[in-house]
């Protein structure tokens, strides 16, 4: 009386296997932007940065050690950090962590590259 009839149901339309690949594309897309695409950035900005490590720079390690740089070793896998008066690790360059100041770049002939900044600062005024 008050239970109705069962009756089969019309089939649904199939979804197309475009449809379906659609959600799983947007994943993978949203993945690479959000997750790889950064992470790479930042690989490449510190192979840059441990690349250009130079004599006299100041350096954090991973360990949080904070020293001076007084000689890259081994083709640059190596450097030599003082960390006190007459106290020298070897540190693997891939582990700094960031530089805090670098050094300018010293010329082929042992001096200093001249200032070019001619122009006035606030201070000159």
């Amino acid at each position: 009386m008050f239970i109705s009839p069962a009756y089969a149901q019309a089939a649904g339309a199939a979804q197309s296997i475009f449809d379906m690949v659609i959600p799983f594309v947007l994943i993978i897309a949203l993945f690479y932007f959000l997750l790889i695409r950064p992470q790479q950035k930042r690989v490449k900005q510190h192979r840059e940065m441990v690349s250009n490590v130079r004599r006299g720079d100041t350096v954090v390690t991973a360990g949080g050690m904070i020293g001076k740089v007084t000689k890259v070793l081994e083709d640059g896998a190596e450097i030599m950090v003082e960390i006190a008066e007459n106290v020298r690790v070897r540190v693997v360059a891939s582990t700094l962590s960031d530089v805090r100041s670098k050094n300018e770049p010293v010329a082929a002939d042992g001096k200093k590259p001249a200032n070019d900044d001619k122009g006035d600062t606030k201070a000159d005024k």
